[in-house]
């Protein structure tokens, strides 16, 4: 008995991970490192979304959970952009403007200030736009639209992108 209670608590601490790997639509998109994504997008001509975190950033990692996770969100994500991720701490090396750089370096480049940042892309590598903070999934999904449907590329301005999506659905 003393055996099968010392397994019962020593396997405890993994039903958490192997209940949120089991329940669906919980898994985050496919996620590149940045040579990979640079490279992935200049190949399909998708606009690259980087997602610049760090390890201990808890409102990374609930972006992670409650936004990324999402299958609405996923979806979109995979049919309309090149996935990076970027952590803002690293010193794994990089490839940016014909110069090799640490992931920290990067970041500080690319006017990282705060956690999580999402930074979008052209697929030439040009840069878009950083949306620093914690995103709900709606308007992050919104968002996503708005640059991912090229919205921003044809002078729309985000007040009447947001006002006109107001008005009807949101496609998946």
């Amino acid at each position: 008995m003393k055996l099968a209670w010392t397994l019962f608590l020593i396997s405890l601490p993994l039903w958490p991970a192997a209940a949120a790997a089991a329940e669906p639509g919980r898994a985050g998109p496919s996620w590149l490192d940045w040579n990979q994504g640079i490279s992935e997008a200049a190949t399909t001509k998708r606009p690259i979304l980087v997602d610049v975190y760090t390890d201990w950033c808890g409102w990374c990692k609930r972006m992670d959970r409650d936004v990324y996770a999402r299958d609405d969100v996923r979806g979109y994500l995979s049919q309309h952009f090149i996935l990076v991720k970027l952590n803002a701490e690293s010193a794994a090396e990089v490839r940016f403007g014909g110069r090799t750089l640490t992931s920290r370096a990067l970041a500080q480049q690319l006017r990282v200030s705060g956690y999580p940042t999402t930074i979008f892309l052209k697929p030439t590598g040009e840069h878009i736009v950083n949306v620093p903070g914690y995103v709900p999934a709606d308007r992050f999904k919104l968002m996503l639209q708005y640059i991912g449907e090229d919205h921003i590329g044809r002078g729309v301005s985000w007040q009447e992108f947001e006002k006109s999506a107001a008005a009807g659905p949101i496609r998946p």
